[in-house]
């Protein structure tokens, strides 16, 4: 059973942990309801870094993108995300994803975690014929999610743009005070507004420092995969495997 490199913080915060697509991870610190509605109301964090991260790169990343998800990928710019999904031959889901657009020739799928293999094998073997370069960095990387009406407020005293300004589904690459080269994006899984946050695994437990030293002001939580599931629910997100599947 894999660990993310902010297991120890889990325990330190009282989670209770249970396996989930192969991890060890928080379903809940305080209780589902108190969670629930305190990323309504406020502001909370989760690790979610079990989630797979594939980069694709090549003159023909666009195209390929389009080949193999449904969505239009032609009506997003650079620094845009777009929710998708991946069919087989029979129409059914393979996998939900969302698709981060660096340019043209540079893309990142971020997909569910107990679908990374089958995803990267039926990607491997449609991209034959395209010839992009493919690099499966799910274990390098961690994600955190900032989620609830207050992260605008937390993340604005980190950076030093106007966090007010971003538009839903967009993303850009910053520096979080030593910390280099993080993707920062208006997406979330909750409905509740807030960011998600790309980093190294060597980083993600300075970046939980520092959102934690700056949430104090806001009463940041970090919230477990259980309340999640009910926030999504809530809000009417598909879960795979659950609402879709093959």
């Amino acid at each position: 059973m894999k660990k993310t490199k902010l297991y120890n913080r889990h325990l330190k915060h009282g989670a209770k942990m249970i396996p989930f697509s192969g991890y060890l991870m928080p379903v809940q610190y305080e209780g589902v309801n108190f969670e629930h509605l305190h990323v309504r109301k406020s502001v909370g964090l989760f690790d979610v870094s079990h989630m797979g991260e594939f980069y694709i790169k090549g003159e023909k990343a666009e195209e390929f993108i389009q080949h193999i998800c449904t969505n239009d990928i032609s009506k997003i710019s650079d620094g845009q995300a777009q929710y998708s999904c991946m069919t087989n031959k029979n129409g059914g889901i393979i996998d939900d994803l969302i698709i981060y657009k660096f340019s043209k020739t540079e893309f990142m799928l971020v997909v569910n975690a107990g679908n990374i293999e089958k995803n990267w094998n039926w990607i491997k073997e449609k991209n034959k014929k395209f010839g992009n370069r493919l690099e499966n960095k799910s274990d390098q990387m961690s994600l955190l999610a900032l989620q609830g009406p207050l992260s605008y407020k937390l993340l604005q005293k980190i950076v030093r743009f106007d966090v007010q300004k971003l538009k839903n589904y967009s993303f850009f690459i910053t520096d979080l005070e030593k910390f280099k080269n993080v993707i920062i994006s208006t997406t979330g899984y909750t409905g509740s507004g807030g960011f998600e946050i790309y980093c190294d695994n060597n980083d993600v437990n300075g970046i939980w420092e520092i959102l934690f030293k700056y949430g104090s002001e806001f009463n940041l939580k970090p919230i477990g995969l259980a309340a999640r599931d009910t926030l999504r629910l809530e809000m009417g997100y598909c879960l795979y495997g659950n609402d879709i599947d093959e």
